[in-house]
């Protein structure tokens, strides 16, 4: 236990001095620019020239794109330093096995994003954590034990980071190195950053695997990285690295397409008479998407986090590529996951499957996790497990589960495209990502206010009980 005492507590020290010490920096911000901006390169054959020129003073130039694919022709250097480009991954973590799972919970209650203390208590930060995940491990870990043992995530994360680097090789020409950082368990954020210098990288790309942003999951990612700039300027500062942060993505034409493409197979699965099942008692629509986003506490809203908004218009965009009602489709929105006597994002996914199933008399479902781009424990466990049992409670007989992006051949494709077009456009460093988002703001909320909630992240939701011990307590995705 005592590593994860000591991991935790340097995670916990003051970070209002780091956010204003990056801020400071904000304007200077050259990354990678271009004379001209990226084009699309899917199902075409075009050409063009362009020049990628970092604040390192490398550049590459004379890119050409040839049957769908972006060769560097010719590389160059204006002084005698090479640009390093390195790809940052950015993602919750999670316990490999049983044996992880009390040393996760801890990190996990350790940080302030989850639980906060005023600071005449913040001390009490430790032994709050020590607390909870001891009350909490057990019952985390069968949950894991009944998906096999532990996360898939890591492994999941390091399968994209792998299939990225390669497609933009092979479409682009581009060599990168790719890094994965975990927020609470291996590889954490900070065993990154350093592989990160010891690789030499000086054009960093910084990419949440979460399509929309949230304060409690971009945004607590991203303070980590504020620190350790703020902290270490000479290793981190503009004249050792540039960087830049793709905070959300959700919109994006391909994320949009893959989501949309491995929802229609799912619609395709149900049988003719299934179909006529599910208009057997008058109803107006055969199939059902009822699309499953991660809650968050209302308060986070209220404080200005975008995610809501960022889900409800990631929703519209894929519906517009999805079947509608005048095909026998029907579509809904839920959240998942809530804790704690707080108010969270509605309509609750517990409570929108049983209203399906009882008044709607929903025979065919298809519910798709929205938040998630791999599997873990929300998708194989909650959903697949104890929502599906309350679906057929429910009357709902035919359940399909979308799966997750994984390693989806255009979700990498547009992956590697939107690392690309980040090289090519003006940069946006960590602090400006969190202040476009609205992250500061969340520190205005009234310490005092004990409606903010706590997450039921990675199954590990606290009781009332263990609300009620740790006093005040913040949401996280």
């Amino acid at each position: 236990m005592l590593p994860y005492l000591v991991l935790a507590f340097s995670l916990c020290f003051d970070r209002t001095n780091g956010f204003t010490a990056i801020q400071q920096q904000q304007q200077q911000r050259a990354f990678v620019r271009t004379s001209s901006q990226p084009t699309s390169i899917s199902g075409s054959k075009r050409s063009y020239s362009t020049q990628l020129r970092a604040a390192t003073t490398a550049s590459f130039s004379d890119y050409y794109v040839d049957q769908g694919s972006v060769v560097a022709e010719e590389a160059f250097v204006d002084t005698d330093q090479e640009t390093k480009i390195g790809v940052l991954l950015l993602n919750l973590g999670g316990p490999e096995t049983g044996d992880d799972v009390e040393g996760f919970l801890y990190n996990l209650f350790a940080d302030p994003d989850i639980i906060r203390l005023p600071s005449v208590l913040s001390p009490l930060q430790s032994s709050i954590a020590y607390f909870i995940a001891k009350r909490r491990a057990p019952k985390s870990r069968a949950a894991y034990d009944s998906i096999g043992g532990g996360s898939p995530i890591l492994k999941y994360s390091n399968e994209q980071a792998d299939l990225l680097r390669k497609s933009l090789s092979d479409r682009y020409g581009v060599s990168v190195k790719t890094y994965i950082g975990m927020r609470y368990w291996y590889p954490f954020t900070e065993e990154a950053l350093d592989a990160i210098r010891a690789d030499g990288i000086n054009a960093l790309v910084i990419v949440p695997l979460y399509p929309q942003f949230s304060i409690s999951t971009s945004g607590s990612s991203l303070r980590v990285l504020q620190e350790e700039f703020a902290k270490k300027p000479d290793m981190y500062g503009p004249s050792k690295m540039t960087h830049t942060v793709v905070s959300s993505w959700y919109d994006r034409p391909g994320y949009v397409r893959a989501m949309a493409d491995l929802i229609k197979k799912e619609l395709d699965k149900f049988t003719p008479e299934e179909i006529a099942e599910g208009t057997a008692d008058g109803q107006e629509c055969a199939r059902h998407i009822l699309f499953s986003a991660h809650g968050v506490p209302r308060s986070y809203i209220e404080a200005g986090d975008p995610y809501m908004e960022q889900i409800k218009d990631c929703v519209a965009k894929i519906s517009k590529e999805l079947p509608s009602k005048e095909d026998g489709v029907d579509i809904h929105l839920s959240y998942q996951s809530r804790v704690g006597p707080v108010e969270w994002l509605r309509p609750y996914t517990d409570d929108v499957i049983p209203e399906l199933g009882n008044e709607k008399k929903v025979k065919n479902l298809v519910v798709v996790p929205i938040s998630f781009v791999s599997e873990h424990i929300e998708t194989l466990e909650e959903i697949d497990m104890e929502y599906r049992e309350l679906a057929e409670e429910n009357g709902i007989v035919n359940w399909k589960r979308c799966p997750a992006l994984n390693t989806d051949e255009t979700f990498i494709e547009d992956m590697a495209d939107m690392v690309f077009e980040a090289l090519n456009e003006p940069a946006q460093t960590v602090t400006e990502a969190c202040v476009a988002n609205n992250v500061a703001n969340i520190e205005l909320v009234d310490e005092s206010d004990q409606r903010m909630g706590i997450a039921n992240i990675a199954g590990v939701g606290v009781s009332d009980e263990e609300f009620a011990a740790s006093t005040y307590t913040r949401g996280v995705l």
